[in-house]
C-alpha cells in the first residue's frame, strides 16, 4: 500500500508549498511472493532420477560346486567380448554349435531380439493401442489395461544371459540394454562371473579366426 505523507509548513509564517512525499509497504508484496512460492512447492512434482535397470542374477556358491548356474534352455545366451564384438546362441551351448557373430546395429542384435520377442511385442502393442481409445478419466480401465501389460511381461517366455568377459566394455551393455527397452525384452540377466570354459574356448576360436 502506498502512503502519501504530507510535511507542514515552516513556522516562519510565509506560506509554502507543501511537499508531498510518498512511501510504499512492501509488506503485502512479500506476503503474496511467499505464498506463491509455497503453493508452487507444494504442488510441484520431483523429477525422477534417470537410471538404467539391470538386472543381477543371485551369487554362485563357490564353497558349493555342485550348485550351477542354471542353464536357459528356450532363451538367448549374448556373450560380450574385446573390440566390441559380440556372439549369440540358443538354448545350451554345445562344442559342434558354436555361437554366431552379430553386430550391436539394427540389423544384427535388433532383428534377431524382435524376431525372438515378437509374441510380447505383438501383445503389448495391442494393449497400447487399446489404452488410445480410453477415456482420459477411466482410470479403472487404465488401471486393468496396465496390471495386463505387466502379467504379459512375467508370462514372457524369452530369458536372455548378458555374459560380458573381462575384454568387454561398459558401452557394450549399456547397448544392449538399450536394445532390450527398444524391443520390450522383459527378462534379462547380466552374469558378472565371465565365460564358462566352452564358451571361451569356442569364442576364442572365432576371435582367432
Amino acid at each position: 500500500m502506498a502512503e502519501i505523507i504530507q510535511q507542514s509548513s515552516g513556522g516562519d509564517g510565509k506560506k509554502r508549498a507543501k511537499k508531498l512525499s510518498t512511501r510504499v509497504d512492501m509488506t503485502p508484496m512479500v506476503d503474496l511472493a511467499f505464498l506463491l512460492l509455497t503453493f508452487f512447492v507444494l504442488t510441484s512434482t520431483f523429477s525422477k532420477p534417470k537410471v538404467l535397470r539391470m538386472i543381477f542374477p543371485e551369487k554362485l556358491d563357490k564353497n558349493n560346486p555342485q550348485v550351477k548356474q542354471p542353464e536357459v534352455k528356450n532363451g538367448l545366451t549374448l556373450l560380450l567380448t574385446k573390440d566390441n564384438r559380440l556372439f549369440y546362441y540358443n538354448g545350451a551351448l554345445k562344442a559342434d554349435n558354436p555361437p554366431t557373430e552379430i553386430s550391436y546395429t539394427k540389423d544384427g542384435l535388433r532383428t534377431i531380439l524382435i524376431e525372438r520377442n515378437a509374441p510380447l511385442i505383438k501383445q503389448l502393442k495391442e494393449l497400447q493401442n487399446k489404452l488410445a481409445k480410453v477415456a482420459a478419466a477411466d482410470t479403472a480401465a487404465k488401471n486393468k489395461i496396465e496390471r495386463e501389460a505387466k502379467d504379459a511381461q512375467q508370462k514372457s517366455s524369452l530369458v536372455i544371459l548378458v555374459k560380458p568377459d573381462k575384454d568387454a566394455t561398459y558401452e557394450n551393455v549399456i547397448d544392449i540394454v538399450d536394445e532390450f527397452l527398444i524391443t520390450q525384452v522383459a527378462k534379462y540377466f547380466v552374469v558378472d562371473t565371465g565365460f564358462d570354459p566352452l564358451e571361451r574356448k569356442l569364442v576364442d576360436e572365432k576371435l582367432n579366426q
